[in-house]
């Protein structure tokens, strides 16, 4: 599973709400991520699996649902490539990262090729009322963004691409 795997409990209820009651009650969310489908279907089994022996052994009544399942899509590696040799060539650092979330991007690769850039942001929370990134992170993404479109636009035209 590593280095892709990923687990988030994003939301979690418990009832009664009191420091001091044993909760009668506890719903929570686990989102999980990774690009291979036969990993993601094996997360699922595993946290099955878990909650179920988790249940029995301490007699409690235990529900998993699916409610809402996206397959992975992967990024055209042409797209990609360019992403990685304009970061390159402007010499900032950079990681590969599996997103695994519904950006807008993953519509799209659906009907064109497509990549994303992320950018660095305060906390790491992206895709929520409270990001925060510096100018100098965004200036920088737009950069990578110009340059992967200029090589995209140039490899086209010389029927590289």
């Amino acid at each position: 599973m590593p280095p892709y795997a990923c687990a988030t409990v994003g939301i979690v209820q418990v009832s009664p709400n009191s420091r001091n009651t044993v909760p009668g009650r506890v719903f929570f969310t686990v989102d999980f991520r990774h690009p291979e489908d036969a990993v993601l279907t094996q997360m699922d089994r595993d946290l099955r699996q878990a909650c179920a022996c988790a249940a029995s052994a301490t007699s409690l009544e235990v529900e998993v649902k699916e409610f809402w399942y996206f397959p992975p899509t992967p990024f055209h590696p042409d797209l990609v490539a360019a992403v990685r040799d304009a970061v390159a060539a402007q010499g900032y650092p950079y990681q590969d990262i599996i997103s695994g979330a519904g950006h807008d991007a993953v519509y799209m690769a659906r009907l064109a090729p497509a990549a994303m850039i992320f950018v660095p942001c305060v906390g790491g929370i992206s895709y929520n009322e409270i990001e925060d990134a510096k100018p100098a992170d965004l200036t920088a993404g737009c950069i990578v963004l110009l340059n992967a479109v200029l090589e995209c636009a140039d490899a086209a035209a010389s029927g590289r691409g």
